[in-house]
């Protein structure tokens, strides 16, 4: 048996064999005791798998130890196993939660109007500008706590990601005078910009929240529009996704530095 494997081959082989299994990542990474974005890191090659953890697997997913590391590894069966119908329903099951998100409006549009507060006094802060810290804002909190900030969706486009959909929200705010658009002119350039006229309600926001979408600001909200949109534009869930279709939220586990927000190896 041979244990000079990368930790990409190993990832490999362990999500043929749960494919073949017909195990969702969710279901084998409750059965090995894990979280669904270590399993998601595992099988990408991004973070170790510990011996333990291997030994478990083995008997969960019913394979040797020695033919797992055979340099000639491969699924040893007799039966036809249809993995890409496992895999699409593996999706559907898990469509609604991961690619379609309920949008939570109450929390959307305190978050809204906390980061329009907290960048009032920055004239950079534009549409573009805004749905880029949005966007981050969402995304890190769903890497770190695997739990919808906002629940927005949001569409690659060709300056980044921008959330789908929110033009009844924003008319409605516009209309009960919590938020109005100006445009005007930054640097020669025409700008949208948003307005805050009330204050966000703390008492919707928790301290992580808080905390995320400040860390947010505190990276990105001086940066100029092309900036930051050339920015996204490295991200891996905008990078995986085609033009014009909503960014799945689970691709935010396939980050990369200085992208990721969470720390894999800690949690090992």
């Amino acid at each position: 048996m041979s244990l000079e494997l990368e930790s990409a081959e190993v990832g490999r082989r362990i999500m043929e064999l749960r494919k073949h299994n017909g195990y969702s990542q969710e279901q084998l990474a409750k059965l090995l005791g894990v979280s669904r974005s270590s399993l998601v890191q595992i099988e990408a090659g991004k973070r170790a798998l510990l011996a333990l953890e291997l030994a478990k697997l083995s008997g969960i997913l019913k394979f040797s130890l020695d033919e797992f590391f055979a340099k000639d590894f491969r699924l040893w069966t007799e039966i036809e196993v249809d993995y890409d119908e496992i895999e699409k329903q593996i999706d559907e099951e898990n469509r609604e939660r991961i690619v379609v998100p309920k949008i939570r409006l109450k929390k959307f549009k305190n978050v809204l109007l906390y980061i329009l507060e907290q960048c009032s006094g920055k004239p950079n802060v534009g549409e573009t500008m805004l749905y880029k810290l949005l966007y981050f804002s969402d995304f890190n909190f769903y890497e770190l706590y695997e739990e919808h900030l906002t629940g927005a969706r949001y569409r690659k486009l060709q300056f980044g990601p921008a959330p789908y959909k929110i033009d009844g929200i924003l008319k409605k705010m516009i209309e009960e005078n919590e938020i109005q658009i100006i445009n005007t002119d930054f640097h020669g350039f025409p700008q949208k910009r948003y307005i805050s006229n009330a204050r966000a309600n703390r008492k919707m926001l928790t301290a992580a929240d808080v905390e995320v979408i400040d860390h947010v600001i505190d990276q990105y909200s001086d940066w100029t529009a092309a900036k930051i949109s050339e920015y996204s534009h490295k991200d891996m869930p905008w990078k995986a996704t085609k033009e014009g279709e909503v960014i799945d939220y689970e691709l935010a586990f396939y980050r990369e530095t200085p992208f990721s927000v969470r720390n894999y190896e800690d949690e090992e």
